[in-house]
């Protein structure tokens, strides 16, 4: 009889094998499902912006929760649909850890997929701005988000990036305990929803939030959105998926045994 879901013993197990299955994915294919991947997050980074541009002059908290409300849409059509996401995959360490990958294959697949997900979200930006969705009010929200981004210090995006991929990926992590659609749906919506209501950082949905407030006009410098936001909340998005996460529940449920 099919119980329905998986153990969170079972959970991590299946984790070593999806890392050892997601290494050995085509070049091509990686790069096209990553491309998928942050075109994803960045429709539901454009229906954040959507949802909160007018809410924040009602009340801020309340726009904040009906924008994360909808983010997570973005990451529901990368598991559901087929995608490659770099936070996501940083979970593959357990195949690490559990010497099925080596280290090389690892870095190469987050590598790919990290481009990938940067032409996705550069594309999904480059239509945004041609579509002409984006004047007066809406406008002015991408770039005081993208503003806001690009002012944190390298510390601040280093532990909101930490922050929010423990919750991105015990999100993606969960999801596989359930077999049935509906499971993986609300296995998803709940932690990638508190992420964005908390207000942490997730690398990916800044290829788009950023890039478009600069197209818009924002004031934003490039080498002080790298600086102070692509790089530390990509290296905290790796310690929150494959330390917090990946590492630590392998650490608990595999090498236990």
């Amino acid at each position: 009889m099919n119980k329905g879901y998986l153990s969170p013993k079972e959970v991590a197990y299946a984790w070593v094998d999806i890392g050892r299955t997601k290494v050995n994915y085509t070049p091509k294919n990686v790069f096209f499902l990553a491309l998928l991947g942050g075109f994803f997050v960045g429709l539901g980074a454009h229906a954040f912006l959507v949802v909160t541009q007018s809410l924040s002059t009602i009340d801020v908290g309340f726009a904040k929760f009906m924008g994360a409300a909808v983010f997570p849409v973005g990451i529901m059509l990368v598991v559901l649909a087929g995608g490659e996401l770099f936070t996501g995959n940083t979970l593959i360490a357990s195949a690490w850890a559990n010497k099925e990958i080596r280290f090389g294959q690892y870095f190469r697949n987050l590598s790919l997929v990290y481009f990938g997900n940067l032409v996705g979200s550069l594309l999904l930006v480059y239509m945004l701005h041609q579509s002409g969705l984006y004047t007066g009010l809406s406008a002015e929200k991408a770039i005081a988000v993208a503003e806001a981004k690009v002012s944190l210090t390298f510390y601040e995006a280093f532990i909101r990036g930490i922050l929010c991929n423990i919750l991105v990926s015990i999100a993606v992590y969960m999801q596989v305990a359930s077999t049935e659609v509906i499971g993986k749906i609300f296995a998803l919506w709940f932690p990638v929803m508190l992420f964005v209501l908390s207000g942490y950082e997730h690398s990916v949905a800044n290829m788009v939030f950023i890039p478009l407030g600069a197209v818009l006009g924002g004031e934003i410098d490039l080498l002080k959105a790298i600086m102070n936001n692509f790089i530390p909340v990509t290296l905290g998005n790796i310690v929150g998926g494959s330390g917090f996460i990946a590492l630590l529940y392998w650490n608990i449920h595999v090498k236990g045994n």
